[in-house]
């Protein structure tokens, strides 16, 4: 097996308005827990979105685990876990119903791991309510659940800390540490750029559609005071360009 866990290779999706991403190569190591940031508008989402084969693109494909997206999405996908956008559930089911629903395409998930999933996101108290009735905070924290019932190798998250308050913020990137020990790999996009900075072992930044540069944190913060004195000098330098 390949020990890349995810390649992208030229990929391009452009809209009617012109934005989107241009020729985005990028290689995602096993183990990583990879940062993805970019202004509003960068095209983070979209990537992510043809990344999850949720979006084909113009151009360009998407290797996970060695796998391509376009050519053998079953296998691509087989071993990953993603929340994008919005964690989206069936409102007039419980949480437990909505896990269970989830839990049909994958032969190992049992009530046992449905449990273990909603405990491990400080849900299992709320497992029998209706998510209708559940604050954002509540419903990411089930998405998350969900993202996790197969026990995926990579773990496709944007914006995972939206909605969450400070206790959900610390316990989502004590999660993320534990499960990357585990040997789960992470591409995580975040605008709470100091959490990036605490969680994230490399960067990306994405900016007018393009992959402008990419680092290991610890290379970064050996140059820059902070996470966001770098991200602020390469939006700012690449808005001169």
């Amino acid at each position: 097996m390949t020990n890349k866990a995810i390649e992208i290779i030229g990929l391009t999706k452009v809209y009617k308005n012109d934005r989107g991403i241009s020729d985005l190569n990028l290689e995602v190591d096993q183990g990583d827990i990879f940062g993805f940031l970019g202004p509003n508008g960068a095209g983070k989402t979209t990537a992510m979105k043809m990344m999850a084969g949720l979006m084909k693109p113009d151009r360009g494909d998407v290797k996970i685990f060695g796998a391509s997206i376009l050519e053998d999405y079953v296998n691509a996908m087989k071993h990953v876990g993603c929340m994008i956008e919005t964690a989206e559930s069936y409102p007039y089911l419980t949480a437990n119903e909505n896990l269970k629903l989830f839990g049909r395409f994958y032969p190992q998930v049992d009530q046992q791991r449905i449990d273990e999933c909603l405990e491990i996101t400080g849900m299992l108290k709320y497992k029998n309510e209706k998510s209708k009735k559940f604050s954002l905070g509540m419903k990411q924290r089930l998405g998350l659940a969900a993202a996790i019932l197969s026990k995926p190798k990579l773990l496709i998250l944007d914006e995972p800390l939206n909605g969450l308050d400070v206790e959900g913020m610390l316990e989502m990137r004590r999660l993320t540490k534990q499960l990357a020990d585990e040997g789960t790999t992470f591409f995580i996009s975040s605008h709470l750029i100091h959490d990036v900075e605490l969680t994230c072992t490399r960067i990306g930044v994405i900016y007018g559609g393009k992959l402008v540069n990419v680092d290991y944190t610890q290379n970064i913060l050996s140059n820059y005071a902070s996470l966001e004195h770098y991200f602020v000098s390469e939006v700012d330098r690449n808005a001169r360009v």
